[in-house]
């Protein structure tokens, strides 16, 4: 197994490769925001003390009708466009970074005692893998939160983890395949150390590289399904801020000239996505010697 470059020769690409440094400059950027939404946001637009339908479909701030502080103007409700834009990026995050987490851990562990053991575990694993990759995960996501029967960050969080881990599973048995027959494992095994030991200490710690390849990509994939089942009415419910929501919103009023509504929001999600990305590609170059630039 080729060695992945070590970690100052990818500090040194890294620093060398705009993109990456842009997609991770636009990540960093939106995740602060999202932290420090309560305090640098000029209003909460869920805080129904401070939206007024006074301020109801404000254009721009440089827009005539525009007013301050509403610098990206107001929607339907009077909410502040880039307050909402923040918030919802916040709820993009919150589901991305925690399906990652949750579907990331089951998949890795499904695919390293399958890809490790093989047998009866390899075989049900990946035909319960299979199974699942049948189906369209958005379609899937759907069908679970419909059995679900309740709305919410969390049951959002859970439907799209169950239709997300297949992945992660086989991404890592193929690792673990390759792996597993290095002669520092099989000098480990002649030693007579414990398959616990053994998976631990050599198999999981090289086997990772390409599952962090997996993570950067699946971030931008589940943080864009959060945002469709949103706006197909079935993701979080109305009381929770969401880009995929307010989109779904403003298109009810784009004819009519309101067309900020739609737009921003969407900008927002497109450069939250292509960071992500950016970010992505330059990580699958650097763990993937296999890959030419």
């Amino acid at each position: 197994m080729t060695k992945p470059r070590t970690r100052s020769k990818m500090f040194h690409s890294f620093l060398h490769d705009p993109p990456a440094m842009a997609g991770s400059a636009i990540l960093l950027v939106f995740v602060l925001a999202a932290l420090c939404a309560p305090w640098i946001t000029p209003q909460n637009p869920y805080d129904l003390q401070q939206v007024s339908l006074e301020h109801f479909l404000k254009p721009p701030i440089w827009m005539e009708g525009g007013e301050a502080p509403f610098v990206l103007g107001t929607d339907d409700q009077g909410r502040d466009i880039l307050s909402t834009i923040i918030y919802g990026c916040r709820t993009s995050l919150i589901v991305g970074f925690s399906v990652v987490l949750i579907a990331g851990t089951f998949g890795v562990l499904m695919g390293l005692l399958a890809g490790y053991y093989g047998g009866w575990i390899d075989v049900f694993s990946m035909r319960l893998a299979d199974t699942v990759f049948s189906f369209s995960t958005t379609l899937l996501a759907i069908l679970l939160l419909g059995v679900f029967k309740k709305t919410g960050i969390v049951t959002v969080i859970a439907a799209i983890s169950i239709a997300d881990w297949v992945r992660y599973a086989r991404t890592m048995r193929g690792s673990v395949l390759e792996v597993k027959e290095e002669a520092y494992v099989m000098a480990a095994k002649a030693t007579g150390a414990r398959d616990f030991r053994l998976l631990v200490r050599h198999v999981l710690p090289n086997a990772i590289p390409p599952i962090l390849v997996v993570v950067a990509v699946d971030l931008a994939v589940v943080i864009m399904l959060e945002a469709t089942l949103s706006f197909l009415g079935v993701g979080v419910p109305l009381t929770e801020p969401s880009l995929g929501m307010m989109i779904s919103i403003g298109k009810n009023y784009i004819y009519a000239g309101m067309w900020w509504m739609v737009v921003f929001p969407g900008a927002a999600l497109i450069l939250l996505v292509v960071g992500i990305n950016l970010f992505a590609d330059w990580l699958r170059e650097e763990l993937n010697p296999k890959i030419g630039r």
